[in-house]
């Protein structure tokens, strides 16, 4: 597996597979072509069916639009072989000749592939010898270890610095959500409830207001991303509210300092690692099951360690966060990252609290491993027609 700086990217939202993923191609062939006279970018498949939801055009434009004007073709009825998020960069000279040509993937969490295994120019080194969560747990328990001791042997020195970025970053996008009101951009004419859900929590009792709150931090950061704020994919841009309102809620609320929360962001980094290793976490290529689904994975297994879980009961507290997600359809609403994706993200932060709960009331032995559960999720989500997969052609998105 990669090093979880590939997971756990900063940058700005709404989407990290048709904002972040391509705008980070358009800077990588703007290098290439920086006398070019004009540009060409051809969607595909996913990208063109909700990328201008997604600010797709605009992401390319403000990279290529330096250079020379840029024409953006949309084909949302193409789908390329190796991934629904394909898009062609084409470069013209002065005499209106195309003089290259390059295609490559958005394949989720703001990652690239150019498709071509191990000769893919977005290669990096393997960090992790171990890929799988069975293997990993029992060399845990045989060697009375945590997760996260497991990552700081496989990353570099530096690393924890960086998590810290992660979680300060984290922190900022729920405290700037719930201090931001007013409408979210797009047509929808959404209007932000962070602020009002954090105040209404404090009127309540304490294990309501604990829940409310907890709505609110996900809200928060899930609205922010929709409005274009800096946030942290985890493991995407559209699922970035879980994993941060699981862990400011600890830290607010339980007191738990910042070692002790980038060893749980650790952990939960590693949970989503071997998703995207073994499967996606692609809401075009496997639904929102691979997004939400995945982030409640991350959270649970979070949270259960940051509660005193053992490696059993962790793995246990994301089994059940992925399972009970599976099959979930991608089908957002006008191609926006906001219906059903803010609600989801507050429903998905609860639902790994509860998962905590559940695997700590536990052994941690149960019948169904993690590892299965991305298989089928992997399988679920081939199998989901591609009008439920980031199209907005079918769901919630056709019958609104």
């Amino acid at each position: 597996m990669k090093s979880l700086r590939e997971l756990y990217k900063i940058g700005k939202g709404p989407s990290s597979s048709h904002t972040m993923g391509p705008q980070k191609a358009a800077k990588i062939f703007a290098e290439r072509h920086t006398d070019a006279a004009a540009f060409e970018v051809t969607l595909y498949g996913s990208l063109a069916a909700t990328g201008k939801g997604h600010m797709t055009d605009i992401a390319i434009e403000d990279v290529l639009n330096k250079i020379a004007k840029v024409n953006i073709i949309w084909k949302p009825e193409v789908f390329l072989e190796y991934h629904p998020n394909g898009m062609t960069f084409s470069s013209f000279n002065t005499n209106k000749e195309k003089d290259d040509e390059w295609t490559v993937f958005s394949i989720g969490g703001g990652a690239l592939s150019e498709g071509k295994g191990e000769d893919d120019a977005f290669n990096t080194p393997e960090r992790y010898e171990m890929n799988t969560m069975t293997e990993i747990m029992e060399w845990c328990c045989n060697n009375g270890r945590s997760y996260w001791e497991y990552v700081d042997i496989c990353e570099d020195s530096d690393f924890w610095d960086y998590l810290m970025e992660v979680w300060k970053t984290m922190k900022e996008a729920v405290e700037n959500g719930l201090n931001h009101e007013g409408r979210l951009p797009g047509p929808l004419n959404l209007m932000r409830k962070a602020p009002i859900y954090h105040v209404k929590a404090s009127g309540y009792k304490q294990s309501l207001q604990s829940r409310g709150l907890v709505y609110a931090y996900a809200l928060a950061v899930s609205e922010e991303n929709a409005s274009g704020g800096t946030i942290v994919t985890a493991p995407t841009c559209g699922a970035c509210g879980v994993l941060p309102a699981v862990l400011y809620h600890s830290a607010k609320g339980h007191g738990f300092n910042d070692t002790r929360i980038i060893h749980a962001i650790a952990t939960a980094g590693l949970i989503g690692n071997i998703v995207k290793q073994n499967a996606s976490i692609s809401g075009a290529d496997v639904g929102c099951q691979g997004e939400v689904g995945v982030a409640c994975a991350m959270a649970s297994a979070a949270a259960c360690q940051l509660f005193g879980g053992s490696p059993s009961q962790i793995e246990y507290a994301a089994e059940m966060g992925l399972e009970h997600h599976l099959g979930m359809t991608c089908d957002p609403v006008c191609g926006l990252v906001q219906i059903p994706c803010i609600e989801r993200n507050a429903f998905a932060a609860t639902r790994a609290l509860d998962a905590n709960l559940y695997a700590a009331f536990s052994d941690g032995n149960h019948r169904v491993s993690f590892d299965k559960v991305i298989d089928v999720m992997k399988q679920t989500g081939h199998d989901i027609p591609s009008l439920y997969k980031e199209t907005s052609a079918g769901g919630l998105a056709k019958n609104f």
